[in-house]
Order: structure tokens, then sequence, then C-alpha cells
């Protein structure tokens, strides 16, 4: 019988328990509230309407002032559609374009932790990102979050070194509440070490994943990730990364896999300034793709979201990204774009190819503004052509 994670709390305490404990309640605690105003729209191939997508998230909650560790968080939120011309996959609206924003009220996150001079230990409903997200994250470009019900608890092995370990009860999905798949059972594992080396940061992972309710997006992943820079002696640093994972069938997944998962990416920084070459491969057999239904998809592969699932025959993304800040007065104005040609694992047939641009400014501390597009242009009927464009108002309190 599987415990659910509130009851592991004094067990995985009392397993990571460490001296210098704070004895008394420091500060008076934090008020959480974030609201996101976007206008979203979506010209695809395809469909005789546009999508016109005006969405307003707001998310209000408290964490507590630590005491003797311990502090609790809950928070709520809310998405509501001010204009509904889209398709979010539970409105009906299927004319239009799909836009993963749908309406939904719910509790987003509601947790208890406890940290100690080594160790630190996340029980609930709580936001979870590892490394770069590309495995596990929280979807937060999307209004609706994706958090997990889960037990995390984290060691400080040493002062360059950390271990962490979480279970995951169950998987809160973007599509919200009203959506059959916006919400997984769980029953996974994931292990992951983080630790600093003379080549740069060295993160390892086991990634055992099992959900009752999507079954084949069960899997066992394995793998490492590099990431580093170097200065030169012309003023910038060359920047590098290198992943490697292996993924097979695990748990409640019927059918029968191996895949593998490729990263590359070299460049060069100066201050705000970027720029680099990347590849990303990911295996396909002709059935399935290299899974990772985790993950904050948005960020990778290009933001026209075109494979948020990989491919049958799997994903190669030869990309080009550059970034720089630009004063606007006393604010700083941060510019980024990328070019992305897409075809599959083995590079033998083409997708795609698109360009990414985005521009964000702060306009006060606490109030900021973004303009963002994506262009995708299809060399199959698979992958059809699209323009995206976002608008967005921030505030965060």
């Amino acid at each position: 019988m599987r415990r659910h994670p509130a009851a592991l709390l004094p067990l995985a305490i009392a397993a990571l328990s460490a001296p210098g404990l704070a004895h008394a309640a420091e500060g008076q605690g934090d008020w959480i509230v974030d609201a996101r105003l976007r206008y979203e729209f979506v010209d695809q191939a395809g469909f005789a309407n546009e999508a016109d997508a005006l969405t307003l998230r707001t998310r209000l909650g408290y964490e507590t002032p630590a005491w003797n560790g311990f502090k609790a968080l809950v928070e709520g939120e809310n998405v509501t559609a001010l204009s509904d011309r889209y398709n979010s996959t539970t409105n009906g609206q299927t004319t239009y374009p799909t836009v993963l924003d749908p309406e939904t009220t719910e509790l987003n996150r509601a947790q208890v932790s406890w940290t100690g001079a080594r160790a630190n230990v996340v029980v609930g409903r709580q936001r979870i990102v590892l490394g770069n997200a590309r495995f596990v994250g929280n979807v937060g470009f999307r209004q609706n979050e994706q958090t997990f019900d889960a037990v995390k608890a984290t060691f400080k092995v040493n002062p360059t070194t950390s271990v962490s370990w979480i279970y995951v009860d169950r998987v809160r999905r973007i599509l919200g509440d009203d959506s059959p798949q916006g919400e997984w059972d769980s029953d996974s594992h994931l292990v992951q070490m983080e630790t600093k080396t003379p080549a740069g940061q060295l993160t390892a992972y086991g990634y055992l994943l099992d959900f009752e309710t999507a079954p084949l997006q069960s899997s066992a992943t394995w793998g490492a990730r590099l990431t580093g820079s170097r200065p030169l002696a012309s003023g910038p640093s060359v920047t590098w990364e290198v992943e490697y994972a292996r993924q097979g069938d695990y748990g409640s997944n019927p059918a029968d896999f191996d895949l593998d998962y490729l990263a590359l990416s070299a460049g060069l920084k100066k201050d705000a300034r970027y720029v680099s070459v990347g590849l990303e491969r990911l295996d396909g057999n002709g059935v399935r793709g290299f899974g990772t239904p985790l993950a904050t998809l948005h960020a990778f592969n290009g933001w026209a979201d075109l494979f948020l699932a990989t491919p049958a025959n799997g994903l190669t993304d030869l990309n080009l990204k550059a970034g720089t800040t630009v004063p606007v007065g006393a604010r700083k104005l941060k510019l980024a774009a990328a070019i992305h040609d897409f075809s599959d694992a083995d590079g033998g047939l083409d997708y795609g190819s698109e360009i990414d641009a985005s521009a964000t400014l702060p306009l006060t501390p606490k109030l900021s503004f973004e303009m963002k597009a994506a262009r995708f242009n299809g060399d199959t009927p698979a992958f059809a052509d699209r323009t995206k464009v976002w608008v967005t108002l921030e505030l965060k309190l």
C-alpha cells in the first residue's frame, strides 16, 4: 500500500535531522500576490479562425515565518478567460487553434517545509523545478502552473555537493481539473545529485516515472548533464553544455523500448550579452519518441510548441540563440532571439524551421511588460505553418 506524502513527513525529518535548527520565529511571513494578464494570438494553417486568447492569471497565498525550521505555505490560483476565441482543450472551441490556458480555480500549492543545517524537506502540493526543467518543471510559461503532490528531501553532503530524492504521488497538470488528463496518479521516484567539478556543474539523475492514469507516459530515465564557463583573455567567457540520457520502459508501461537523448551547446557570453549554437537530439523508434512528460516544454524546441510530444521518428533541433540588454532610460530592455532547424532523429526528414524573438522591459520593480513572437514554417503536412504572438503584463508583489 502506498503512503500519502503527508504520512512520510515525520520519517523524512527524522532521517535527515541535523544540528543547527532555528529556535524562534523569524520575520512576519510573506504574502504572495502574483497577477499576469496575457494576450496570445495564433494563426495556424488548417484553421479558418485565428485564436485570440486574453486571459488573466491570479495567485494569492501566504507563507508563514519560520519556527524551529518549519514553514507552511498555501496558495490559490485562478485563470479567467476575458476572451475565449481559442481552444483551451476544455471549452469546446475546436474551430480555433489551441492555446493551453484553460479557465480554472484551484489550490495551487499547500505545503509544509523544514530546513536544517544540511537538509531541507518539503511535503505537500508544491512547485518542483529540477535543473534546467528539461525533464521536470512547473511549466511556468502557461497560466495554470504544473504542481506536484510530493515529498522532496534535499541533503547537502558537503559545500559543493547535494543529493535530492522526490516521491511524486500526483501531478497537477496545466490542463486543469475539467480535463481527463488534468491530473495523473503517480508512483514516481526522482533522484538527483549535483556537484561542482573543475569542468563545471555536474548533475546526475534518475527519473523513475510510473503513472497509473497515463501508463504510456511511464519510463525510467538515467542521465548526466555538465554545464560550465571559462573567461577568455579577450573579455568574454566561453560556455558549454553537454547532456546524455538513456530511457526505457518502466512501471505500468506495456511497451518495450530503449531511447537516447543528447544535448550539446557552446557559446560566448559577456555581461548580459550571449550567443550560442546548440544541438538537441531525442531518439525515436518509429513507434514512440523519447518522452519528457513532466518538462517545462515551452522552453525547448521552439516557442511555437510544435514538439510538446516527441515525434515517433524522434527529433533533432539545431539552433542558434542570442540575447542582450539595451538601456531604456533607467531601465534595461532584455532582447532574445533564436533560430531552429528541425528534422527527425537521423536527420533524413525535415520537419521545418522556426524563428523566435522576445523583448522584456521592467516598468517598475514589481511590474514587467513582454512582447514575444514565434514563426514556424513546416516542411511536411504533419507540422502545419503557424505564427504566435504574446503580449504580457505581469505584477509580482
